[in-house]
C-alpha cells in the first residue's frame, strides 16, 4: 500500500479562506500527475484497492488524477486529517486493501511512521517528508513490516 504526503499546496499563511479548502498550486498539480503516472501501474492491478484521503482539499486533489485514470473516486476519512487521531490512521493502514492509496499530510505522516518503526516496522533508506513523496509499505497480515519512500517527482 501507498501513503502520500500531499502535493505543494497554496501557502498556508497568506490564505485568507478555511484551511480545509486551501487547493493545490499549478506544481502540485503538476505533482499529483507524476504521483499518478508512477502509481498507476502498481495500483491498477489491485481490482480491490483503494484510494482515501485526509478530506481537505488539498490532499483530494493530490489522488485525483489517479483516481480518473483509475475510473474510481477518492474517499475522505478524518483518520488521515490534521489533528488526527494516530491510532484510527494506524487501524485505517491495517484494514485497507492491498494496493491502497491513502493521502495525508505533513504532521500525520512523521509521526504514524513513528509509531509504525517502534512497532518494528523496518525503515528501508532515508525517509522523506517533502510534499509529493510516497511512502510504500509492505504488510504481512494486517502488520507494516517494511517501509521505504520515493522522494518526490520533480518539476522539470
Amino acid at each position: 500500500m501507498y501513503l502520500v504526503r500531499h502535493a505543494k499546496a497554496g501557502d498556508r499563511s497568506s490564505w485568507n479562506g478555511n484551511d480545509r479548502v486551501r487547493p493545490l498550486t499549478g506544481k502540485g498539480r503538476r505533482q499529483a500527475v507524476k504521483v499518478c503516472d508512477r502509481l498507476f501501474p502498481l495500483v491498477s492491478i489491485h481490482s480491490a484497492a483503494l484510494l482515501i484521503s485526509s478530506p481537505y482539499t488539498r490532499c483530494l486533489q493530490t489522488l485525483e488524477p489517479l483516481a480518473a485514470r483509475l475510473h474510481s473516486t477518492v474517499s475522505g476519512d478524518d483518520r488521515l486529517a490534521e489533528g488526527y487521531d494516530r491510532d484510527g490512521a494506524l487501524g485505517l493502514i491495517a484494514s485497507v486493501p492491498n494496493g491502497s492509496v491513502l493521502c495525508s499530510h505533513g504532521d500525520v505522516i512523521p509521526d504514524v511512521m513513528a509509531a509504525l518503526q517502534r512497532r518494528t516496522t523496518e525503515i528501508i533508506g532515508a525517509p522523506d517528508w517533502r510534499k509529493g513523496s510516497v511512502w510504500v509499505l509492505a504488510r504481512h497480515g494486517d502488520e507494516v513490516v517494511e517501509a521505504s519512500c520515493w522522494a518526490p517527482p520533480t518539476d522539470d
